[in-house]
């Protein structure tokens, strides 16, 4: 299958620090684009017949396409995965939580080599066209989802409407049909208690805050997932502009915090990140919401040059490694809550000793 090695491994691009920009606050930037097939129903009104019918025509629709990356990217239906590797597809960010659900030969997946480009098919819409990017990335991310679009269009109709836009199942995403967002990693502001002054007026703004997989799940480990709400009224660059200058905003203000975190309460952090390393290196069990917030000390400890002998990206992979269907695969095994949380622990220690041994 073409995207074994996105089933098989933990690490995936975008996990990548080096290549981030600001990547010390921003672990991620993604941008997805609803689209919908004109005089074709949405997807929660298609049967098995004419759902395949939306994917053959995306399928024609790319390997027609002149664009490389566009034909390059392979196509998985659900019915050729297992719950377990749907589960693994959304813990990286592949597919949504809703998505995963479903066991069916007319929903699935076009996604390229490192999981930077992917289509979802027939989730909500017909197609959600995504980039997903390391560090602050917004206008790369844009690019190329508007490039993709662009391509696709130039052999499929959208439903489209003068006034509205793009018209999609959820009227939260019509107009644009844009979601950008980005994860980032706040624990200074965390631990000083400045994170609800800075999300206070968020929703003001026309952007929200989620935990890590998105809306209805909750922030865990200081990792916070910020992105607009507004579809509509706002252009696509306006969209990724506002985003982006909010995101710096928070950047700055949670670097002077971490720097006076440093200047001030040296003793107190190094006590505290010292421990979530010993924890991570020596424990036998390990809960989830432990693990995240253990590892998220441990990578404040990196970003402020207090630990160097562990890489971040080794952290980003341990946020997807630790999640229940990727401990289950790695055993070959379905596990109970307990079951997890020992095999938590070994691959904690697993993959942070094997990316030290190559720093």
């Amino acid at each position: 299958m073409g995207i074994d090695p996105l089933l098989y491994s933990t690490h995936v691009g975008w996990m990548e620090t080096k290549a981030g920009i600001d990547a010390d606050v921003v672990i991620s930037s993604r941008v997805r684009l609803a689209r919908n097939i004109d005089n074709i129903p949405f997807p929660h009104l298609l049967n098995e017949n004419s759902g395949k019918g939306v994917i053959e025509l995306i399928t024609k629709a790319c390997e027609q396409s002149g664009y490389e990356p566009l034909r390059a990217m392979q196509l998985v239906t659900f019915d050729q995965l297992s719950e377990l590797d749907r589960m693994i597809l959304m813990e990286k960010h592949l597919i949504s939580p809703q998505h995963a659900r479903f066991n069916s030969s007319h929903r699935g997946l076009m996604v390229n080599s490192d999981g930077a480009l992917s289509i979802m098919i027939n989730e909500e819409d017909h197609l959600r066209i995504q980039g997903l990017l390391p560090g602050l990335a917004l206008e790369e991310c844009s690019r190329q989802v508007q490039t993709l679009d662009d391509e696709l269009e130039k052999q499929l109709t959208w439903a489209f409407d003068a006034q509205r836009g793009y018209l999609t199942a959820c009227p939260t995403n019509v107009g644009t049909g844009m979601r950008a967002s980005v994860m980032l990693h706040l624990p200074g502001m965390a631990m000083t208690a400045q994170i609800n002054r800075i999300f206070h007026n968020i929703g003001q703004l026309g952007m929200t805050v989620r935990g890590l997989y998105g809306e209805g799940t909750e922030v865990l480990g200081n990792f916070y997932q910020l992105s607009n709400q507004v579809t509509l009224g706002l252009s696509e660059e306006e969209i990724c502009h506002n985003l982006f200058l909010m995101t710096r905003q928070i950047i700055e203000q949670e670097r002077m915090v971490r720097e006076s975190l440093k200047q001030g309460m040296i003793y107190q952090l190094h006590d505290r990140i010292g421990r979530a390393y010993g924890l991570l290196s020596h424990a036998r069990i390990m809960s989830s919401n432990e693990a995240l917030t253990l590892l998220s000390d441990l990578r404040l400890g990196v970003d402020l040059g207090l630990i160097t002998h562990i890489q971040a990206s080794a952290i980003n992979e341990l946020i997807v490694a630790i999640r229940p269907a990727h401990l289950q695969k790695r055993a070959g095994q379905d596990m109970d809550a307990f079951g997890r949380d020992i095999k938590r622990a070994e691959i904690i220690k697993e993959i942070l000793f094997r990316k030290n041994t190559q720093s």
